[in-house]
């Protein structure tokens, strides 16, 4: 059977969104070959016609997830009026964002796994890691110049990060909404303090 051009590039796209979601659902482990491939309506045979390993397929979908959270993140920025970096940290730390990690920040659904994959793989989380801090710093006051913007939205970054993952760690959803208040609040006193 004979496919359109550009047939093998869409499906290899459409197996890596895929992946890239239910990793951030379910974690990188959780997710098999056969069931992932099912879910795209393909076998497991076809699954290598696309990648050499399901590390290959880790480490795309990172970088890929990665890039889409940086645009969203960037387009919520843009339409913000002038609100940047509120609009960044009260998009970040909702409810919404909380209660779907697939179609959220890699790094709030993965960091922790992060640390145990190839160093080529972290390297694509690395660069996903510094598109979120460019993102950041583009929101910060003028005042904030030089080294101090780049610390300043790792520093940011990693508040929001860490606040969101803790929402979604603990069971009780009071608790989860005051961490992702508190969060909200020390991000932006961070960025205000500047």
């Amino acid at each position: 059977m004979r496919y359109e051009k550009g047939h093998k590039e869409q499906t290899r796209q459409k197996i890596v969104e895929a992946a890239s979601e239910r990793f951030r659902a379910d974690g990188i482990d959780a997710v098999g070959v056969v069931s992932l491939m099912s879910d795209v309506g393909l076998t497991q045979g076809g699954f290598y016609n696309h990648f050499g390993s399901k590390e290959d397929l880790v480490r795309e979908s990172v970088a890929n997830g990665a890039t889409s959270a940086a645009e969203r993140m960037a387009a919520r920025i843009a339409a913000s009026r002038g609100e940047g970096y509120r609009a960044l940290v009260n998009g970040y730390l909702s409810a919404e964002h909380r209660d779907h990690p697939e179609t959220g920040c890699v790094a709030a659904a993965l960091s922790a796994e992060m640390g145990r994959r190839p160093v080529e793989t972290r390297a694509a989380f690395t660069e996903g890691f510094a598109e979120m801090v460019e993102v950041i710093a583009g929101t910060l006051p003028d005042t904030v110049r030089g080294k101090r913007r780049r610390t300043l939205s790792m520093a940011v970054f990693a508040s929001m990060v860490g606040s969101l993952s803790l929402s979604r760690a603990v069971s009780e959803p009071a608790l989860s909404d005051e961490i992702l208040s508190l969060g909200r609040q020390a991000a932006l006193e961070l960025i205000e303090a500047g």
